[in-house]
């Protein structure tokens, strides 16, 4: 690879997979990244990607050279990031892979007060009903709810969260789970959860869900409309018309996690960051948990 710039071309098409979307990563069109990635196959003699209508799949010396590169663009980074001494404000961007739940409802208010003490600091949320690859460099870390069992990644404890039925404040009252029979339930699309921590549905002991979504924005929307589900107690406040029922016999937790690559240990810059969002997760979390209970629909 002649130049730096060549690996930042040839880095974002292979995490990307496609020029598209690569594009307007490195402020170029998709027939000037094509090229460019021609060019750099042509002088090293070799395929670096296996290209078809999908998009852009590295080759097994593609896949090498990608992590060759990623540690090089690492070690430059920290190279500028030393270059700084020891400047006490954060700079520079971040990148934060997450589920929607926490994109929507706590990663917004965490990641503005964040900014706000550090003004040349920029904030990324990478939303995704997936979990976030930092082996690709998709993010800088990423918040998840099953920690990784496998991968040089470094995983700690944000936070539990509690998650229980919700529906609407106006609705017919529900003093057992059989009092809901009849009502549609909301939840995720089956075959698209990506964790197994997201199934809900044995809890609930239904056996299915009429309304369904593979997203936890979009079903909240759907409980405001009609039905009832499972619901982040986090996300309560940011949706007044519903309220927790039979929390007596409904109740999961769940646990947040911070994942970032190894390389990542050695950059004080990413260290303090992560530092800074777990301390702002656990903090969100604890205020909207408590504003959700007082909440609750009274009993009856």
């Amino acid at each position: 690879m002649d130049n730096w710039d060549d690996m930042r071309v040839f880095l974002a098409v292979a995490r990307m997979e496609s020029l598209s979307a690569a594009a307007p990563l490195t402020k170029m069109d998709p027939a000037t990244l094509g090229r460019r990635i021609t060019r750099l196959e042509r002088s090293l003699g070799a395929a670096l990607f296996v290209k078809s209508p999908q998009g852009y799949a590295l080759t097994d010396l593609g896949e090498r050279l990608r992590d060759r590169a990623a540690d090089a663009e690492t070690q430059f980074a920290l190279a500028i990031e030393e270059t700084r001494g020891g400047a006490t404000a954060l700079t520079g961007q971040i990148r934060i892979g997450a589920p929607d739940g926490v994109a929507n409802f706590l990663l917004p208010q965490v990641c503005a007060a964040l900014q706000r003490d550090n003004p040349d600091l920029e904030m990324q949320v990478l939303a995704l009903p997936r979990v976030v690859n930092l082996s690709r460099r998709e993010a800088d870390m990423a918040i998840t709810v099953s920690p990784p069992a496998a991968g040089q990644l470094i995983v700690q404890k944000i936070t539990d969260y509690q998650l229980h039925l919700a529906m609407r404040a106006d609705a017919p009252p529900a003093e057992t789970l059989d009092d809901l029979r009849g009502r549609p339930v909301v939840g995720y699309i089956p075959d698209m959860i990506f964790d197994k921590e997201l199934d809900y549905l044995g809890a609930l002991g239904a056996g299915g869900v009429q309304l369904a979504s593979n997203s936890v924005a979009v079903q909240l929307q759907m409980i405001r409309a009609a039905g009832v589900g499972i619901v982040h107690d986090f996300a309560l406040p940011f949706a007044p018309e519903l309220r927790r029922i039979l929390t007596d016999k409904v109740s999961l937790t769940r646990t947040l996690h911070l994942v970032r690559h190894k390389s990542a240990r050695q950059s004080d810059r990413l260290t303090r960051v992560a530092s800074a969002l777990s301390a702002g997760l656990l903090a969100e979390v604890a205020r909207l948990e408590r504003i959700a209970c007082l909440t609750d629909a009274p009993a009856v």
